[in-house]
């Protein structure tokens, strides 16, 4: 779950992380207030769950309470688009209004999950400000990295290695690793993925400060932190993907047009191989889940059809806990709530399985079957070919 510049700062400012001074605004005259308040001059920050704001107009500079206004105004009830938007945009209901800072060196600094680690690694670049993906593919030798042991935490040696592979001085080295155990310490009490500072900046004074701040938080451990559901802003996600996280359904919206309804993580991102394989793209990840009951099903079935994109739906199902009798009931039921004439590829294995599919058969839908992976693919190739 991705939270706003001005939350995660929030949270970073808990840890004893150094950030700016600032108030979000949600009107033109709440930033030419705060500007006010903040001297007369201040940075106006569209708050979206995107990156490269700056590129795209989302950061503006102003020199005067007037400017901010005006900023505020051009920003709030738009749709900003980025380079991690897509073309849609995201919409801007409310800006950051911070105090500006004379920057003298922009470093990089960040926690997240290694898999090669397996477990959290702290990144550190003495290259701020820019795309980490960037800096990886021309500069790799300037990404320093230092684990996260589980047990021990992270030591204040491994901090001070950082600073100085950085360039920071001795004092600054002795904030930096302050800074950095106070966002691992963040990144475990809140169940992170990812934990973020670009920029991390020297200032005129030779102090740190985080000039932006980036928090997301392991989806599957949400739960655990009821206050945390304060943070989500709907209105930054895909609309489907926040009906599936509602109602409890694993959905992702991707950008083809198969549906995909199947039981299991492993066996959904098998499916998505075979219909690439196919040489179409899945229209979603969509693992309805093991036990699952027949509005359940139905319920998962409806959203991926209310997507507009999706022109055929494959059903995977290998039954286990998630019967194929009622994965079937679920997808009828759905099928005939929306009227829906779409093509149905049906590859279903394991317990009722002839019950299941003597349901779908006399059902009335356009239904195909298969049995392997293999004959899915061809079914599908097949369709393709027929209506191109």
């Amino acid at each position: 779950m991705k939270v706003h510049e001005y939350q995660a700062k929030a949270l970073m400012a808990l840890y004893g992380v150094p950030v700016p001074k600032g108030q979000i605004a949600s009107t033109p005259s709440d930033a030419r207030r705060i500007t006010e308040e903040l001297g007369g001059r201040s940075v106006v920050k569209a708050q979206v769950h995107a990156g490269a704001r700056g590129k795209a107009g989302g950061i503006v500079l102003a020199n005067s309470p007037q400017e901010a206004e005006g900023a505020a105004a051009s920003l709030l009830d738009k749709q900003l688009v980025t380079a991690q938007t897509g073309p849609e945009g995201a919409p801007v209901h409310r800006v950051l209004i911070e105090q500006t800072v004379d920057v003298a060196k922009e470093l990089y600094l960040a926690i997240t999950v290694d898999r090669t680690y397996r477990g959290p690694v702290v990144i550190a670049c003495e290259a701020g400000g820019m795309d980490i993906e960037e800096v990886a593919n021309t500069s790799p030798e300037k990404i320093l990295r230092e684990g996260v042991d589980p047990l021990i935490g992270f030591q204040g040696f491994q901090g001070r290695r950082l600073a100085e592979g950085i360039g920071l001085d001795r004092a600054q080295s002795r904030q930096a690793s302050d800074i950095i155990s106070g966002l691992t310490r963040l990144f475990d009490d809140m169940d992170c993925s990812l934990v973020e500072i670009n920029p991390l900046v020297v200032t005129a004074d030779g102090s740190l400060l985080a000039l932006d701040g980036k928090v997301s938080l392991d989806d599957d451990a949400v739960f655990r932190h009821p206050e945390a559901q304060e943070l989500r802003d709907p209105e930054q996600e895909d609309p489907l993907e926040s009906q599936a996280i509602d109602a409890g359904i694993a959905y992702v919206k991707l950008d083809g047009d198969v549906g995909c309804l199947v039981n299991g993580a492993g066996l959904a991102m098998a499916t998505m191989d075979v219909i690439k394989g196919a040489g179409m793209s899945p229209a979603n990840f969509l693992d309805v889940g093991g036990g699952a009951s027949v509005e359940k099903v139905a319920q998962a079935c409806r959203l991926m059809l209310s997507d507009p994109d999706v022109k055929r739906v494959l059903l995977n199902v290998f039954g286990g806990i998630l019967r194929c009798d009622i994965a079937a009931a679920g997808v009828i039921q759905a099928y005939r709530e929306t009227n829906c004439e779409l093509p149905l590829f049906v590859r279903m294995l394991g317990t009722n399985v002839d019950e299941g599919a003597a349901a779908l058969r006399d059902s009335g839908l356009d239904v195909t079957f298969s049995q392997s992976l293999l004959e899915v693919a061809a079914a599908l190739t097949a369709s393709s070919e027929s209506k191109g």
